[in-house]
């Protein structure tokens, strides 16, 4: 499999939006004050590894298989560390970390939206609606541990 010009940049973009996710995650992870965000932090950055991973191999010219997993959002159940009403600095601080990801997969994932169109391979286009599922379900993930902690 030959990548047009268009195809090789597109992937390449979304290689270093993966890069800084995972970078993100890890450092944000590092500054999280609950036990329960740093794991989710921690999960996080291990999928967008994996996304940065499978973008690294189409441009090898190998498409791996996906699972299209659209249950990781879903299926997510966090413990609440804070008390809703409470307003500490740390919860203050946590909130903020998680809302800011939040914006993140957002964009990454309109990232993908317009993306997956430049393609014509459908095993590409697969993997490419895939990963923007998983971003998804990032951000809920993030959002339900947002509303069980009560930070709006």
């Amino acid at each position: 499999m030959i990548l047009k010009e268009k195809e090789k940049a597109a992937i390449e973009d979304l290689r270093t939006q993966e890069q800084q996710c995972e970078a993100k995650y890890h450092k944000y992870g590092e500054q999280a004050n609950d036990p329960v965000l740093k794991d989710l932090f921690q999960t996080l950055e291990m999928n967008e590894r994996t996304h940065y991973d499978s973008l690294g191999q189409v441009l090898k010219g190998k498409v791996p298989a996906c699972d299209c997993n659209d249950l990781a959002g879903k299926e997510y159940a966090p413990q609440a560390t804070y008390k809703q009403n409470s307003k500490c600095q740390e919860k203050m601080d946590d909130c903020f970390l998680a809302t800011d990801c939040i914006a993140t997969e957002k964009m990454v994932s309109s990232e993908y939206n317009t993306d997956v169109f430049v393609f014509d391979n459908s095993d590409i286009r697969k993997l490419l609606a895939d990963i923007q599922v998983e971003e998804q379900n990032h951000a809920e993930m993030l959002n339900k541990y947002k509303v069980v902690n009560g930070m709006r």
